[in-house]
């Protein structure tokens, strides 16, 4: 059973008062349909308004969920045949991203994830989803390779941002980062990214210069977490709600700026309800986006990325 949120108290509660009135009914012998009919029209009617009103932090929250489907979760539902490639060929292994190849609707693609774990003890192991530099260049080898063999690259993105330690500013973190933005814009094959949980900062975005960029409908993608904006802006990280409200980091915001091409709607709840139906939700997406992409040469690929990025964001020029 997966783990409530605060503002999902109510929906809960009423499920609980279901399953009591169910056993019951099924111990005492006696009919009480009527009242459990009523009680689930009622759940309808509240699932309904709760989850198609959430708030910035209730989409926080859920983005953050510990059961939240991974990127491992959605290869093994949406392709087949996936083989996993590891290292950068320079310094080691970075398990906080994972990519291989696999098959899609009978092509052959790339796929390059962040990984997090679900538990303590694999959460350690994948570094909380947090990659090194050597995890930012294992996931720039396997694009150019992708480019190579002329496979379309798909990237899931589910970081609260590249890890800050020493160790990898010592091995040089951000000039990872910027390379991959590089690289990226210049990639002659179809790249699509995919925010399925949180997207935090220089670290996501090094997944994320692609020609088409989908949110699932409770991730959130921003330049800094709701806490760290909350704790520059006023002193004081308890305010990461106010702050996630100002700092426009849904799904729903990032469309309405031009900053992503669509919204991948989630199942009432959110994702770790039903990864199966979700990733069903999610194949659909990409299958059109590359149906779309494939139709472009290698030179409207690059076009596309960059005439892309060149509309983001708004602005107001002042004649004398």
């Amino acid at each position: 059973m997966s783990k409530s949120l605060d503002f999902e108290e109510p929906v809960v509660k009423l499920r609980e008062k279901i399953e009591e009135l169910k056993e019951i009914a099924k111990s005492a012998e006696v009919d009480m349909s009527t009242e459990i009919n009523t009680l689930e029209t009622r759940l309808q009617q509240l699932e309904t308004k709760i989850y198609t009103n959430m708030e910035p932090w209730d989409r926080v929250q859920v983005a953050r969920h510990a059961q939240r489907p991974t990127t491992m979760d959605y290869i093994k539902e949406i392709f087949t045949d996936f083989i996993e490639l590891h290292g950068d060929r320079a310094f080691g292994d970075d398990e906080a991203i994972i990519g291989g190849i696999a098959s899609f609707e009978g092509q052959p693609i790339t796929i390059i994830g962040h990984q997090r774990g679900k538990t303590t003890k694999e959460n350690i192991r994948r570094n909380f989803g947090m990659p090194h530099p050597e995890g930012y260049r294992k996931a720039l080898r396997l694009m150019k390779q992708a480019e190579k063999f002329k496979r379309p690259i798909i990237c899931f993105i589910d970081t609260k941002g590249a890890y800050p330690g020493k160790a990898a500013e010592e091995r040089g973190q951000s000039e990872a980062i910027a390379k991959n933005l590089f690289e990226m814009a210049g990639l002659k094959v179809p790249v699509i990214s995919v925010v399925i949980g949180e997207g935090g900062s220089g670290g996501a975005l090094a997944l994320g210069v692609a020609n088409k960029i989908y949110m699932l409908e409770n991730s959130t993608y921003s330049v800094i977490s709701p806490e760290g904006a909350a704790s520059i802006l006023w002193k004081d990280a308890t305010l990461a709600k106010q702050a996630a409200e100002a700092m426009k980091i849904t799904a729903f915001d990032l469309k309405d700026m031009g900053i992503i091409d669509g919204i991948v709607i989630e199942v009432a709840g959110g994702a770790h309800r039903d990864v199966q139906a979700q990733a069903l939700e999610l194949k659909k997406c990409i299958n059109n986006a590359l149906e779309e992409l494939h139709a472009l040469s290698e030179t409207q690929l690059i076009d596309n990325r960059y005439d892309k990025f060149r509309k983001i964001g708004e602005f107001i020029e002042e004649t004398n």
